[in-house]
């Protein structure tokens, strides 16, 4: 049993930056592959990023890439989101998700624990 627990997230002006935190419980921690997922009002959740575990391989959306950079320290059991240039479309609710299939990272329903999420609003 893995639990997510994100923090970080809050009001900013578009062009402005947040770094998301996401800490995980559990001593199996650098195997699971970590991912970013949001949810927009009225939309469904999706993709954002996510990164393996020892070795690293990062994932990102093509509306996040060069803007958002994933990171881990498993030392910490935590991994980030450092979000930079926001626009007001990056206002969701951020969840942190773990999973050990490496073959669907991108997908909703390949992840096997999920956080509570926590809120990201880009003012215009």
């Amino acid at each position: 049993q893995v639990q997510l627990v994100e923090s970080g997230g809050g009001l900013v002006q578009a062009g402005g930056s947040l770094r998301l935190s996401c800490a995980a419980s559990g001593r199996t921690f650098s195997v699971y592959t970590m991912g970013w997922f949001r949810q927009a009002p009225g939309k469904e959740r999706e993709f954002v990023s996510a990164i393996t575990g020892s070795v690293g391989i990062t994932f990102y959306a093509d509306s996040v890439k060069g803007r958002f950079t994933i990171s881990r320290d498993n030392a910490k059991n935590t991994v980030y989101l450092q979000m930079n240039s926001l626009k007001p479309e990056d206002t969701a609710v951020y969840y942190c998700a773990a999973t050990l299939d490496l073959t669907r990272v991108t997908r909703t329903t390949a992840m096997d624990y999920w956080g509570k999420g926590t809120l990201v609003t880009v003012s215009s």
